[in-house]
């Protein structure tokens, strides 16, 4: 398999990771779009959110995702996006949750 979030959680590509459990694994974005912004992902290939029937891995990366929250220090809040499908704007087809924060983000939508 050829995807690069998968040669990451093997170790094959290095990555700054931040946090890591038995289900997933998290680690700074290349691009940040925030000051802190980071990556958690499934350690098992998946290729969306679209996909994801298992409420255990769901269970596991919401609380990854709030670990790295915390251990970041965003205590004046934080944004988690899953962007799914290339309409939804995903660019790596392995599910990924994008935690932002560290500066206002402002309203993704307006009413």
């Amino acid at each position: 398999m050829d995807c690069i979030f998968c040669k990451i959680a093997a170790g094959e590509i290095p990555s700054e990771r931040v946090f890591e459990d038995e289900l997933t694994l998290a680690f700074r974005d290349i691009q940040p779009q925030a000051p802190s912004h980071v990556l958690v992902i499934p350690k098992t290939h998946l290729a969306s959110l679209d996909g994801l029937e298992d409420p255990g891995l769901a269970g596991a990366l919401l609380t990854a995702a709030a670990r790295v929250a915390r251990d970041e220090g965003l205590d004046g809040g934080w944004r988690l996006i899953a962007n799914t499908g290339s309409d939804g704007g995903q660019e790596v087809d392995h599910l990924h949750l994008h935690v932002l924060g560290g500066r206002p983000l402002g309203r993704m939508l307006s009413s």
